[in-house]
């Protein structure tokens, strides 16, 4: 496949001579980068998946005024969202190329966010997979993207999940033979240039090496079946010591959050590395937090409420999540994170500061471009609402109750909260906690290890710098703390 791609890249004629009269005003978007692809036929609008590669000329303006203009090759990618009016593409350079800051790569995706009337839920999941501290996690952009002169709407290009040494940076090629590998979860689908096999009673696509020999699919068959059999019956020391066991519970956390439709069937990685398995790197997230058919199936159902554990009785993390040693884990990384995952929802947090960043490209998506937002498109999409607005508000509500069930399930409760900077523990932060702080530091004032964590608002050892840092949040100043947010004791 590798090879065949190189030929067809290497054939590609430059045509950037085409002369395209743009539908929508380019200055228009100048808040998200642009990008531009003219295909060599002019046939881009109409490309389905089974058309595979097709020869282009791509433009990217980001919005700090850099360009680049390259030959790529371009093609339909996806499954279900490949029978979309509104294609997600993949196009790849002939050499590795630094696309908006996000490293350098050959092969780029363009996600459509069809099903998503939001066009967040995947930017939200990978940059709480990032706040995680997932590996190798997707670097992402919102854009805007013309295909052959016709006005596409609002997509995010993302790193594709793949190896390499701005990828997922794992050793294919060690002394000839194969040490490292990455596999993707497949329940049922089958492409016929992947190689499959069945481990735990699951069923795994090899992803890398794509094209591996019969000696390398035997190897990396025997290796995840062995693994499994200490996942499956192992002490804790065992099996920490075939498994990154922090990527799995972050991993599971992850998905445990947000509910994935496909978590048991499809576009769920992980990768062998260093003589252990690590979950990851996450991808697809668009039919997650509540956009699903609930009608479609059992499955469905479940991933449709906010309440109820899911992820835990699924893949990989089904023989994990009986070991309360793993469930601890999980729990004190949800501890860990929990100012994080509300800020996610509450009115003016991370939901809708993007929603107000992007408004402009997201309105253009719906009225320029003309996609209805309030379409069906497939049989496990939850039928959207009428306006961008309902739809938002849903996806926070869905994000607050899951994330409510979950603190009271972890066996949290409030006596479990405090307001970060409230170091007198009286429900509000004030200029007596500051007072407090000094007398902390000068010993007029027993400490106490509720009032030291309430009171440390910059990470550090309680000094004088947490008090100046209160002051200044209770007059208005701008400072980079969590004061006023809610944490975990």
């Amino acid at each position: 496949m590798k090879k065949l791609l190189s030929v067809l890249l290497s054939s590609i004629i430059v045509f950037s001579s085409f002369v395209i009269a743009f539908s929508v005003d380019v200055g228009a978007a100048s808040k998200v980068p642009t990008i531009k692809i003219v295909t060599e036929n002019n046939n881009g609008n109409s490309l389905e998946k089974a058309d595979g590669y097709v020869n282009a000329t791509i433009e990217l303006n980001d919005t700090d005024g850099s360009a680049l203009s390259d030959s790529v090759i371009v093609k339909v990618r996806g499954n279900s969202t490949a029978m979309t009016a509104k294609k997600s593409f993949t196009f790849k350079f002939e050499k590795k190329k630094d696309v908006f800051s996000m490293g350098k790569g050959k092969k780029w995706a363009l996600l459509a966010n069809a099903f998503d009337p939001t066009l967040l839920r995947n930017y939200v999941t990978f940059e709480l997979a990032e706040e995680l501290g997932l590996e190798y996690t997707s670097k992402q952009r919102i854009a805007e993207l013309w295909m052959d002169g016709v006005f596409k709407g609002c997509y995010t290009l993302m790193e594709p999940v793949q190896e390499g040494k701005d990828r997922v940076d794992i050793d294919i090629e060690s002394n000839g033979g194969l040490k490292d590998f990455m596999i993707e979860l497949e329940a049922s689908r089958v492409d016929e240039d992947v190689t499959y096999f069945r481990a735990g009673n699951l069923r795994f696509g090899i992803s890398e090496p794509d094209e591996p020999t019969d000696e390398q699919a035997e190897y990396v068959s025997k290796t995840v079946n062995d693994l499994i059999n200490v996942m499956k019956s192992g002490t804790e020391a065992e099996i920490e010591a075939v498994i990154d066991v922090q990527s799995f519970a972050k991993f599971y956390l992850l998905n445990e959050l947000i509910k994935p439709l496909d978590l048991n069937f499809s576009s769920v990685f992980f990768y062998y590395k260093d003589g252990k398995l690590f979950a990851g790197p996450p991808w697809d997230y668009d039919l997650t937090a509540g956009n699903i058919n609930k009608d479609f199936s059992s499955n469905a159902a479940d991933a449709y409420k906010p309440d109820g554990l899911y992820a835990n009785s699924k893949n990989l993390f089904a023989f994990l999540c009986k070991y309360t040693w793993f469930n601890d884990i999980v729990k004190d990384i949800y501890r860990k994170h929990y100012t994080y995952l509300e800020n996610i929802y509450i009115d003016g947090g991370m939901i809708d500061s993007l929603a107000d960043e992007y408004s402009e490209s997201f309105s253009r998506n719906y009225n320029e471009a003309g996609w209805n937002i309030s379409r069906y498109l497939i049989n496990v999409h939850k039928i959207p609402f009428a306006t961008y607005e309902e739809n938002l508000s849903y996806f926070k509500n869905w994000w607050k109750q899951r994330n409510e069930w979950l603190f009271t399930e972890f066996g949290f409760t409030e006596d479990n909260l405090y307001t970060i900077g409230d170091t007198n523990g009286d429900g509000t932060v004030n200029v007596s906690d500051a007072t407090l702080i000094q007398k902390m530091i000068v010993d007029l004032e027993p400490e106490n290890e509720q009032k030291v964590v309430r009171g440390n608002v910059n990470g550090n050892e309680l000094d004088v710098t947490d008090a100046t840092l209160i002051q200044r949040w209770i007059v208005g100043l701008e400072n980079n703390t969590l004061i006023g947010k809610r944490a975990i004791y």
